[in-house]
């Protein structure tokens, strides 16, 4: 494994900016992101049933088009047209509710998904957990696998090398349990840096995935994806449509230029609009944990962000919308961590 203190810093800026090129709305996606199913004593990870099952209801009325992950990241990466309202499911953690709620339900509406495991838990035998049988019936049966580490850690806390060994890990108990490599992987609790997505290129991801809301588009830094989150709290049919028809918002640019913030507390946070909308004047930002939020538009290109006290330690993002038409949104968020 080549350290990342060995890459060269202009490659880091590239791994961030990756795609850095306007997106079209034909060019993007919404990714779904669940953990458990039916756990209703924690609403802050878990839908309901009836959540659920409205949302399934509302993806196969027609309105959307729900595509395997996979195919959605091939055509980031190659900037081809996706259709529109196109979404992809992606799950976290391979909860044994997933596997007794979630994905009966899934499969029986034809929709696709795509299954991020953290393999020492499933090692384990965690009695909230699938096991290494269920996962096999699982993939047989299409569902997708991609990587979520061996010990799900905070990676930004970890070293260069227990960051590696833990991704590595991972890949080597999939490969010989599973038969498959995964092309896909998503940092636990969302948290990366330049040094984590440095490290998922190395390891030859296509992408990687945090859990901050926005639109997947060719402007989106392709080793940190966004995802909307769903749980009992934030999963109610309106939030599902609200993500479901968002709309990108290309930006470049970005500083701070890492997520992680080891210093420079409150972040001065800024991006360059790429493609700045009419009403670009409307452009509202929101931090978690932060009421003081202003946002300037400079010459209706270069937004400015400034937060009226530090971040607390552990994660926080930042929202930005804009109205688009026919009541959808313009959506681009970050997710920062202070260690």
């Amino acid at each position: 494994m080549i350290s990342t203190r060995l890459l060269p810093a202009v490659l880091v800026a590239v791994l961030f900016l990756a795609g850095a090129t306007a997106a079209l709305a034909g060019s993007s996606a919404t990714v779904l992101l669940y953990h458990r199913f039916g756990e209703d004593s924690l609403p802050s990870t878990s839908v309901t049933v009836d959540q659920l099952e409205a949302h399934i209801a509302e993806l196969t009325s027609g309105g959307y088009r729900v595509l395997p992950l996979p195919e959605v990241v091939r055509a980031i990466n190659e900037d081809v047209d996706l259709p529109d309202r196109a979404v992809a499911i992606t799950v976290d953690d391979a909860f044994r509710s997933f596997w007794e709620v979630g994905w009966p339900r899934f499969k029986a509406a034809g929709l696709p998904v795509t299954l991020f495991v953290s393999t020492d838990a499933i090692d384990q035998g965690r009695a909230d957990y699938m096991t290494w049988d269920e996962l096999r019936i699982a993939r047989d049966q299409g569902v997708t696998i991609g990587n979520q580490t061996a010990a799900h850690p905070h990676l930004p806390r970890v070293s260069d090398d227990a960051a590696a060994r833990q991704i590595g890990a991972a890949a080597a108990r999939l490969r010989a349990e599973l038969g498959l490599r995964p092309h896909l992987i998503a940092y636990p609790y969302g948290e990366a840096g330049l040094r984590e997505m440095a490290l998922a290129r190395s390891f030859g991801f296509r992408a990687g995935f945090g859990q901050h809301s926005g639109v997947v588009s060719p402007a989106e830094p392709r080793y940190f994806l966004p995802r909307f989150s769903m749980n009992g709290r934030y999963g109610d049919l309106e939030r599902l449509r609200l993500a479901a028809s968002a709309l990108p918002l290309a930006t470049a640019d970005w500083s701070p230029e890492d997520p992680v913030l080891r210093d420079g507390n409150p972040p001065a946070i800024g991006f360059t609009l790429l493609d700045a909308p009419d009403n670009v004047d409307r452009l509202t930002c929101y931090a978690s944990d932060a009421k003081d939020v202003d946002t300037s538009v400079l010459g209706y290109v270069r937004v400015e962000v400034r937060i009226g006290a530090p971040l607390p330690r552990g994660r926080s993002r930042l929202n930005c919308t804009l109205p688009g038409p026919d009541g959808r949104w313009h959506w681009v968020g970050r997710q920062f961590y202070v260690p």
